[in-house]
């Protein structure tokens, strides 16, 4: 079998790539795509990068700006090897930002959130290359929303749980927690996305309906206390 190189140089010899290139160099992350990994990344074109409004990739590639763009790449790239088929069953996975992409299939094929995957499962020594033609941006819920969307779960899931309907309840605190977990919340330091995505973990692998439902409240409680200090 040929021996194949690593994502950063996989996606040189293709010459499609050469400004997430520049900006995976410029973020200091050459080293660690270079890395053991395994990674998927889902690579914007030369041509998506340009569709971004103008002066977008100069901005980012300015040093004052080195962690919005940092935010940015990570939100291209999860962990493991994942190909198309593992994507579209998944529906969604966590990226290095912290922060969920949607997978799913349209008429067209492949879509990560509203990007179309042009190229899909480019092998490298260190993981898979998915090709999509807009870049992914990441957006954050504002802190106000997190804590209404919170307050809002809570109020619905607690008489339902009171009720015996442990399960219901379960499915409005997850949904709650996980739309949380996509878009992120504005100014959260990774702590607090960590602690959004380990509590949906937990809840994930706690299969009694009452208890999981526990679980979920617990977080939400946490997240609530957290967001409500954030605010102040």
């Amino acid at each position: 079998l040929p021996k194949l190189d690593s994502i950063p140089a996989t996606a040189k010899a293709a010459g499609q790539f050469n400004t997430l290139l520049a900006a995976v160099n410029a973020a200091g992350l050459a080293d660690v795509l270079s890395g053991p990994g395994p990674f998927t990344v889902f690579a914007p074109t030369d041509e998506a990068f340009a569709a971004l409004p103008a002066g977008t990739v100069e901005s980012l590639l300015k040093p004052e700006n080195k962690q919005q763009l940092i935010d940015i790449l990570k939100y291209h790239v999860i962990s493991g090897r994942v190909y198309d088929t593992d994507a579209v069953k998944a529906g969604s996975a966590q990226t290095l930002l912290g922060r969920s992409i949607d997978a799913s299939l349209s008429a067209g094929g492949l879509k990560i959130n509203d990007s179309s995957v042009v190229a899909k499962n480019i092998d490298a020594s260190n993981g898979v290359v998915h090709v999509v033609d807009a870049v992914l941006i990441p957006t954050s819920m504002s802190r106000q929303k997190v804590m209404s969307t919170l307050t809002s779960a809570i109020d619905q899931g607690t008489p339902i749980f009171n009720a015996g309907q442990h399960g219901q309840c379960c499915e409005i605190y997850m949904k709650t927690m996980e739309s949380i977990s996509s878009a992120g919340i504005k100014g959260a330091d990774d702590h607090t996305m960590t602690m959004v995505s380990q509590t949906l973990t937990n809840a994930r692998n706690t299969h009694d309906m009452t208890e999981r439902a526990w679980v979920l409240r617990r977080g939400i409680d946490a997240l609530y206390t957290r967001v409500s200090k954030m605010n102040n």
